[in-house]
């Protein structure tokens, strides 16, 4: 629909792509993994499955484990259970994951893309806390994220912010209770609207669960993502593409524009939404890159995302930033 005052959510489309939701229709095995280039726009079926390729990819637990072998994972639920098999946990075990690193680095979580030859590095769940927070400003300073399976957890403390001035809160502690209402299950942008609409000047109350630690202590508590250009997860060899919807497709690396415009627009989800989502950032990018004026990549939006309802301020500025991307203005 075209823009105008707070469009409204498009009731009629099922849940879409944010990060990694679970596929439908999707099966565990090689059988769910298909090149990009079989599968056209026309909506032609993947190759049998003796034709995809089989993907074997390296996994540990980050606090320390022997190393385990996983493949045939169309999603992020798939691949935690392939995980959750390997190390005989259960799957609601794992808060998160990292690619190439089993320090909690917010810059090198996985998303929608892992590289052919990364490394997967699982995040259990560790010690439960209870704190109760002074809400002293309108903001918190935090940023939400999710893990695509349920937990909603915390990828950036903002220095100098209240939450800053709390030191038991910490980057990675997935957020379980709010003032007691249990949100296990609810999307970062929901966990973000939640947080943001505390009353000021009121106390509140977190229940957090922070990831088992190993030896080393956690990256500083303001990290944020890099720049897309120091920021590669990928080796060189194309990435698997996890998706919601059809069979995760192997594809080659992010190009130039789609690295910068990718950052932009997450970049704009943290500031209007108080949430990063590459994955989700990816998606919008897909989706204006050739769309001809902001009314057109209006109505692609609420096609593909009905679910959100975008201010038409956002739309604008992300409609700007897949442009500048595109003229090379970054």
């Amino acid at each position: 629909m075209p823009l105008g005052p707070w469009r409204k959510k498009n009731k009629s489309t099922k849940e879409h792509l944010v990060e990694n939701e679970e596929v439908g229709s999707g099966h565990a095995g090689a059988g769910s993994l298909a090149n990009k280039s079989s599968v056209n726009g026309a909506g032609l079926p993947p190759p049998p499955a003796n034709l995809r390729p089989k993907l074997v990819f390296h996994t540990q637990l980050a606090h320390g484990s022997p190393t385990g072998r996983i493949e045939g994972f169309a999603n992020v639920k798939e691949l935690y259970g392939k995980i959750a098999e390997a190390f005989n946990i259960s799957p609601p075990e794992i808060m998160f994951c990292t690619l190439n690193t089993h320090k909690i680095d917010m810059d090198k979580l996985l998303g929608g893309q892992i590289g052919l030859e990364d490394f997967i590095f699982a995040h259990i769940r560790g010690i439960k806390k209870e704190v109760e927070v002074h809400k002293s400003e309108d903001a918190l300073g935090l940023t939400i994220t999710d893990n695509g399976a349920g937990y909603a957890f915390i990828k950036r403390i903002k220095d100098g912010s209240v939450v800053d001035g709390v030191k038991v809160i910490n980057v990675g502690d997935h957020v379980q209770c709010i003032n007691g209402h249990n949100i296990v299950g609810t999307r970062h942008y929901e966990v973000a609207r939640m947080l943001k609409e505390l009353p000021k000047d009121k106390m509140f109350t977190l229940k957090l669960v922070e990831p088992m630690k190993a030896f080393e202590m956690l990256e500083p508590r303001s990290k944020g993502a890099k720049p897309a250009s120091e920021n590669k997860i990928g080796t060189g060899r194309g990435t698997l593409r996890l998706r919601s919807k059809g069979p995760a497709t192997v594809e080659e690396e992010p190009t130039e524009f789609e690295e910068k415009a990718v950052k932009k627009v997450d970049d704009l989800l943290e500031s209007y939404m108080g949430i990063r989502d590459t994955e989700l950032a990816a998606t919008m990018v897909e989706v204006g890159r050739d769309k001809k004026n902001p009314d057109e990549f209006a109505m692609a939006l609420d096609e593909t995302l009905g679910d959100f309802a975008f201010p038409d301020e956002f739309v604008f500025d992300v409609w700007g930033a897949i442009g500048d991307a595109k003229q090379g203005r970054f």
